[in-house]
């Protein structure tokens, strides 16, 4: 079977520092069903195209010799009878093209490169073309599922026979992807995709599954249109395997591109906008963060950790905390943090503690700095009493910021009526009198002075969609009264 990737980037010839493949040798690697091979058919500094190459033995695929722990072929018509050595696997491609690429372009997929970091982390022209792919759906699903991801996509279905036209189309089509985009996010696409579209995996499907597709799937496939197709045949149709994975997608599209709320996207104008503010809610954070002279940080209510990346990224932060009441998010925090992979150095600046907000935690004293990122409204009123005396009363740290949507621009919205919130998840959406009242009487309450900001686009009728108030500890002498409102654009 074979895929090939080429790229006009000039010069063309760093495909080979990105791929990590010299393009004046071939390479081969052993995979427990056979080898695989890379070379490059063309290379100079105008266009420079890589070529896998996986050979099949299918007396190893049908025998499992060489084959380790979690290779154990999964049940198809093709493991039966003559049907193990008599198939379209050595020619297809398949699940086993996609194991081949993640074995053979480990660092690529991951996005890394001694070389050329600046080239792996930058869109460059590309084209991918498989040309036998046994495509159950047709060129139809292909496109769907690559289209929305930035490629322009050709599915040419191959004829059972061209001399006998009159027999219609195999189910086979000769694929070709066209597109700028990172080469790690074009492997992982062709890593989920390529089996989704052959429907057939050679190896057992184990829980462990999800972990691979969520994370090959990362910062695309949670707002994919066609993710349960997806997730579903990734998963060889595993209903449980797929429920988990699904409700954990959901959790990271909830975390990554919150919702403007119970409404369906389509219906809203303002989806294409959401990411802007989320971002400029994350700048006004850090910005708040850096003013304050903050070194140790808490990211309180952390979830899967948007704020801890940016946070991790910024070197005037020692200490980095981020704490949830869901290990599930931490979890998902520690792999978009990568802390597997970070040096020592850097795995030791970073803490992740379960810890709930409305108990007090010792372990929370003494910090610079405290964060509560869209995080009271997911708290019932009756227990905000509670979160105040933990977080300001007990932790106390020397700055807290905290952000919350502003439920008069909710109008703004397209489809969100008066009385609707932006989340399903949401208890409460306060007004800009409300949070003011809100934060006069927490700075009151345990010494500190506070200030209200805006974030966002300043609607002179309903206000920003984002409050930001920032609290700081009063020392002596210091005035702890009514805050000071100043709206920033």
């Amino acid at each position: 079977m074979l895929l090939t990737l080429t790229t006009t980037h000039r010069p063309a010839t760093d495909l080979g520092y990105l791929l990590v493949k010299h393009p004046d040798r071939m390479h081969s690697f052993e995979l427990p069903v056979g080898a695989a091979h890379v070379l490059y058919p063309e290379a100079d500094e105008q266009r420079c195209t890589a070529a896998l190459i996986v050979d099949v033995d299918p007396l190893r695929l049908a025998g499992g010799h060489g084959r380790g722990r979690g290779h154990r072929q999964a049940a198809t018509p093709d493991t039966f009878t003559l049907g193990q050595y008599v198939n379209d696997r050595p020619y297809a491609a398949s699940s086993l093209l996609a194991s081949a690429l993640a074995k053979v372009f480990r660092s690529a997929l991951r996005g890394e490169s001694r070389d050329r970091p600046e080239l792996a982390a930058a869109p460059i022209p590309l084209q991918v073309r498989v040309p036998v792919l046994r495509c159950r759906g047709g060129g139809d699903l292909a496109a769907r599922v690559f289209a929305p991801l930035g490629w322009a996509v050709t599915a040419a279905p191959i004829p059972l026979d061209e001399t006998h036209p009159q027999w219609g189309d195999s189910r086979y089509v000769d694929l070709t992807l066209t597109g700028t985009l990172r080469l790690a996010d074009a492997l992982n696409h062709l890593y989920v995709l390529l089996p989704v579209l052959d429907d057939a995996k050679h190896y057992w499907v184990a829980p462990d599954e999800i972990d691979k597709l969520l994370r090959a799937g990362a910062g695309w496939l949670a707002g994919h249109p066609e993710r349960a197709t997806i997730t579903r045949r990734y998963l060889a149709h595993r209903r449980a395997l797929a429920g988990e994975a699904m409700a954990r997608l959901a959790e990271q599209r909830l975390a990554d591109e919150p919702p403007v709320d119970s409404v369906a996207e389509e219906e809203h104008a303002e989806v294409p906008r959401r990411p802007a503010l989320a971002l400029r809610r994350r700048e006004a954070v850090l910005g708040a963060l850096a003013a304050s002279g903050a070194t140790r940080v808490l990211d309180l209510g952390c979830g899967p950790g948007a704020l801890l990346s940016a946070l991790v990224g910024d070197r005037r932060f020692t200490e980095v905390v981020g704490t949830d009441v869901s290990a599930h998010a931490l979890t998902l925090a520690a792999r978009r943090l990568r802390l597997d992979r970070l040096p020592e150095r850097q795995r030791d600046r970073i803490r992740l503690w379960q810890s709930a907000l409305t108990y007090r935690d010792d372990r929370l004293r003494g910090y610079d700095a405290a964060v509560l990122m869209e995080v009271i409204e997911h708290v019932d009123p009756p227990r905000l009493p509670a979160l105040e005396d933990a977080v300001f009363g007990h932790a106390r740290p020397a700055t807290v910021v905290v952000t919350t949507p502003n439920v008069e621009h909710n109008v703004r919205y397209e489809g969100l009526g008066a009385g609707r919130f932006r989340h399903a998840d949401h208890r409460f959406e306060w007004t800009r009198a409300e949070f003011a009242a809100w934060v006069d009487r927490v700075a009151a309450t345990y010494g500190y002075t506070a200030e209200v900001r805006g974030v966002g686009d300043d609607d002179p009728e309903v206000g920003p969609p984002t409050q930001l108030a920032v609290f700081r500890t009063a020392g002596p002498g210091t005035n702890t009264g009514p805050t000071t409102r100043e709206a920033v654009r």
